[in-house]
């Protein structure tokens, strides 16, 4: 039987790099015609990257992104692209897929449904599209959608199978979070099933900003079937053969692209996928949001303050396995609190990782605060403002070095913490990026855990001690948090899944210990809204993802 052959540029694009993207785009296409490749899909907004937010309010960034696309046109050979730019009508713009061959643009496909929830907001600029074209190469006939239009049962992937479709491509900027792959198998599975259709589904991959795109691109049969996958986080040229036999469907009339499907290609080999563990694909997520968020914004080297803690630890483990031991700088800050296991941990970390540490102790400066506020505190006690005075000064010395050496700092709090508010803003909060502000305590155990299990980097007992800020004589972070098995599962229900304090209780929870943590998310709103980036590994991350005022009285 004769066959097509489809090839998936799961590529990395940057926004606003419209040449460079379409240099990754030109480079793609001449991979897969040395592979006598028939079709080749890449990925939503590939020209211009995903997403571009309020460029798209510039007219001449509209233009560049048109004149790019033209350009790439004329580079086009034998080979039919589909490949997703920003089309302009009128005053409406379109997030579209241009199909091109041999030095033509064949066809437009506007996307039909535009998300407008979590971290989307299509309807802000772009205009819905309203038609379904399917395509003929050989007698094969195939349709192009655009991601959320594959998200509804009876939608364009209906629409486009009802006019003889035996293939759809979907092409995507599908964010990352742990259990979206899952979710895009069965949606596909559904739609091949249900329709008697192959869908070639192609992701974009790579970090932009708080939104990390993990690829995972694949193709299933008309069966669901998933026949042959991309690996996650890495730019990858997938190609498959499918069958391109006549059907018994019904055609209506499909845009021709005048190609002849070779015949007696040799096949190609099928990737023989396993998928990885929960630890290793978030932890691989990670390395390549900071990878992308460093590289892509210039930033050759990092700053991150050493505590000999849990965080602090998996923070520049992960940096220097992303960026390369010799551009990561640990800074070790100890005051009168910091106990001698906190420093050997911190120096026996940065001996494990080969990476430089510093040891700058805060005492003298801590010293020097309480010297000039004892005439304003006179007459009161010690409280979390001393406390807060020590991260501030580690903050500012922190700054300090990435302004001198041009070093990104990167904040080493997570999303429990940032939950419930345990952190100091310009203190523990200062800095560029942070890379675990959407991981849970319980999960930075298990990233540590998986990265000792290659090799033994973290200090064991980094993992086994009681977790404390050493801002105060034995001090501990369950004086003030309830534990953090408990405090997270607390936290999934409130803010991923949207539930209220009833809710929470009647799921099994202590009344007092849930009216806590809610009233401690609530009142920090303020604080997330001042923090620093972080990637997004979690269906609902702080920020773009979450928007709630920080003047909100109501209660739940």
């Amino acid at each position: 039987m004769k066959s097509i052959r489809i090839a998936i540029g799961q590529v990395n694009t940057a926004v606003g790099d419209i040449k460079g993207n379409c240099s990754i785009i030109t480079d793609f296409i001449k991979r897969a015609e040395d592979e006598n490749v028939d079709i080749i899909s890449f990925p939503e907004l590939a020209v211009t990257g995903y997403p571009p937010e309020d460029l798209l309010l510039r007219p001449q960034f509209i233009k560049d992104n048109i004149d790019a696309l033209n350009s790439l046109r004329e580079k086009t050979g034998k080979i039919a692209v589909v490949a997703g730019f920003v089309q302009r009508h009128g005053n409406c713009i379109y997030n579209s897929a241009a199909i091109l061959y041999a030095g033509k643009i064949i066809s437009v496909y506007r996307k039909i449904l535009l998300p407008n929830y979590g971290v989307f907001d299509e309807k802000r600029y772009f205009t819905a599209g309203r038609e379904n074209p399917v395509f003929e190469i050989s007698g094969f006939c195939f349709g192009v959608t655009i991601c959320e239009d594959i998200w509804h049962e009876k939608g364009p992937v209906h629409q486009q199978a009802l006019k003889g479709a035996q293939l759809v491509i979907n092409i995507n900027a599908s964010p990352y979070h742990c259990g979206k792959t899952e979710e895009r198998e069965e949606i596909v599975r559904k739609h091949c099933m249900e329709n008697n259709i192959y869908l070639c589904y192609t992701n974009l991959e790579g970090g932009q900003d708080e939104l990390l795109f993990d690829g995972n691109s694949f193709i299933s049969d008309s069966k669901g079937k998933i026949i042959n996958r991309a690996e996650g986080f890495k730019e990858q040229l997938l190609i498959t053969d499918i069958p391109a036999g006549r059907t018994k469907k019904e055609k209506t009339a499909a845009v021709n692209i005048p190609h002849e499907i070779s015949p007696g290609k040799k096949a190609v080999p099928i990737s023989r996928f396993v998928r990885p563990s929960m630890e290793k694909e978030v932890y691989t997520g990670l390395l390549t949001g900071l990878r992308d968020y460093t590289s892509k914004n210039g930033f050759k080297k990092t700053a991150i303050g050493l505590s000999g803690g849990i965080d602090s630890s998996l923070v520049a483990a992960i940096a220097a396995d992303s960026m390369g031991s010799q551009n990561v700088t640990g800074v070790f800050m100890p005051s009168r609190y910091t106990s001698e296991e906190s420093r050997e941990d911190a120096n026996l970390l940065a001996k494990n990782l080969g990476i430089e540490l510093l040891e700058i102790p805060i005492e003298p400066l801590f010293t020097s605060y309480l010297n000039t506020l004892q005439p304003v505190f006179k007459g009161k006690n010690a409280d979390t403002t001393e406390e807060n005075i020590q991260a501030r000064i580690r903050g500012n010395i922190l700054m300090a070095i990435s302004n001198k050496f041009g070093h990104l700092v990167l904040i080493t709090g997570n999303k429990s913490e940032m939950s419930v508010g345990y952190s100091t803003l310009y203190g523990d909060m200062a800095g560029g990026f942070g890379v675990i502000k959407d991981v849970y305590k319980t999960l930075v155990y298990k990233l540590a855990e998986y990265r000792n299990s290659i090799e033994q980097v973290i200090p064991e007992r980094v993992l086994t001690k009681a977790p404390t800020a050493e801002l105060r004589y034995g001090q501990k972070d369950q004086d003030t948090l309830p534990p953090y098995e408990i405090l997270d599962a607390i936290l999934k229900e409130y803010i991923e899944k949207e539930r209220g304090l009833k809710q929470i209780i009647e799921s099994g929870f202590d009344s007092k210990t849930v009216k806590q943590v809610i009233a401690m998310v609530d009142r920090s709103e303020y604080k997330r809204r001042q923090s620093p980036p972080g990637i997004k590994i979690t269906p609902k991350a702080f920020g773009r993802d979450r928007r709630i005022p920080i003047t909100n009285l109501y209660r739940t």
